[in-house]
């Protein structure tokens, strides 16, 4: 992916080929544009071209370049906040909106992985929430009781079902959600993509948006060799949000976190680590996550960035901290290494935004992308087609805010990861 071995890792490296597109040049009319192409663009396109509807997608750089190509690959259900919590913030009305799209979204992404045959190694096993001693237990057993009580099929395990689905007697217990899975999620965005295509979307890489005007009761959006000339503008950049939406950008804090790909692990390690294959993250706050690939690769992340000082104190905790989880792995080698951005927002919730008239988008993933930015697209194409309204939507409208000394911030985080890693691997 533009020749960063650091930028996709073991993604690009096993990841189905991208369908073939070519940076937009000329002058094009359509009924929809769409800037960005990950989850949530390419779902939108898909859902308004099996409407009818005209759509161009344009993408900076390569499908998948953002967060859609760089995550762990959990297909997660809700979000960080806890259930219970979001009436709170949210009001009765949009809270339990939120819930019930967000709560079922891994269920969008399944269907249409199977509708489009799209080869990216879905495995709807669950996912494991790992409680690190009693503090992540008592949080876990909050979150248990609150999707329980709400019917979604959650199970908190002890410390001795734990050890025999993880691998490991490191954990208190663990959430066992099984609305949740893994999948390859570079190979999912260009399966995407390659059924926007084939459903009638125009999609053109190297295609950064430049700028955009209002023509009339239309809008012209410019790239460096043309323009696309629209009713509607989807913004759908999320944490990779350049000009000319800054304020998207602006109310996102980057936290930066990367991932080890080790070479294929024994037989006898795959059946003790992981064995029922669920994609497992903990309840520290520098988390830990892991999780298999096809091949028997174990994917072991967290917080931080491979660059500087950091490629190394983070690849060195990474091995300690695995030996320490799983002693019998031995000294194993790293295939592949990467790093990528996560978008936060303030208070750990997506946002939907009206930029302008007719130029609208969701933003704010917190690192829950795959499943929300899959169902917000479905949603975005809804909207435009006109089979819902704005007040029907599970967020409000509401204007970007910038969080404040957010460079500092993002650099603070940087260096903290760091500095918990480089302290050690307890787990």
């Amino acid at each position: 992916m533009l020749n960063d071995p650091r930028s996709h890792g073991l993604w690009e490296m096993t990841a189905p080929p991208a369908p073939e597109t070519v940076a937009f040049s000329g002058k094009a009319d359509a009924d929809v544009v769409i800037v960005g192409g990950g989850y949530t663009g390419f779902s939108t396109a898909l859902h308004l071209a099996e409407r009818g509807t005209r759509v161009i997608l344009l993408e900076g750089a390569e499908i998948g370049y953002g967060g859609s190509g760089r995550n762990v690959g959990l297909v997660n259900a809700g979000m960080w906040v806890m259930p219970d919590e979001l009436p709170g913030v949210l009001g009765d009305l949009y809270g339990s909106r939120l819930l019930e799209l967000l709560g079922n979204a891994p269920r969008l992404v399944f269907d249409l992985v199977e509708k489009h045959k799209i080869d990216c190694e879905i495995n709807p096993a669950g996912t494991l929430h790992c409680a690190v001693g009693q503090s992540g237990l008592d949080e876990l057993k909050q979150r248990a009781e609150q999707w329980s009580r709400r019917g979604a099929p959650v199970r908190l395990l002890d410390a001795a079902e734990t050890a025999v689905k993880v691998g490991t007697d490191a954990y208190a217990g663990a959430l066992l959600d099984m609305r949740a899975g893994t999948i390859q999620p570079l190979a999912y965005a260009r399966g995407l993509s390659r059924a926007a295509i084939a459903a009638g979307a125009q999609v053109f890489t190297g295609s950064p948006v430049t700028g955009a005007e209002r023509t009339g009761k239309r809008w012209t959006v410019n790239t460096p060799r043309g323009s696309v000339t629209a009713d509607w503008v989807v913004v759908a950049t999320n944490a990779y949000t350049v000009a000319p939406w800054n304020e998207v950008r602006a109310e996102l804090l980057h936290l930066p976190y990367f991932n080890f790909a080790t070479v294929p692990l024994s037989a006898e390690m795959q059946a003790k680590i992981l064995p029922e294959k669920q994609g497992a993250w903990d309840t520290k706050e520098v988390l830990s996550s892991f999780r298999f690939d096809k091949r028997g690769r174990l994917v072991f992340g967290s917080v931080g960035a491979l660059r500087g000082m950091g490629t190394g104190i983070h690849k060195s905790w990474a091995r300690r901290a695995l030996k320490k989880l799983f002693p019998e792995i031995g000294d194993v080698a790293f295939e592949a290494e990467w790093y990528g951005k996560i978008g936060m927002t303030a208070d750990n919730l997506p946002r939907f935004h009206r930029l302008a008239e007719n130029v609208i988008g969701f933003s704010g993933y917190n690192g829950r992308g795959i499943a929300p930015g899959t169902v917000f697209g479905r949603t975005l194409a809804q909207l435009v087609s006109g089979e819902i309204a704005e007040m029907d939507l599970p967020l409000p409208v509401s204007d970007p805010e910038a969080q404040s000394f957010r460079s500092l911030r993002e650099g603070y985080y940087e260096l903290g990861a760091q500095v918990a890693h480089f302290a050690g691997a307890r787990i």
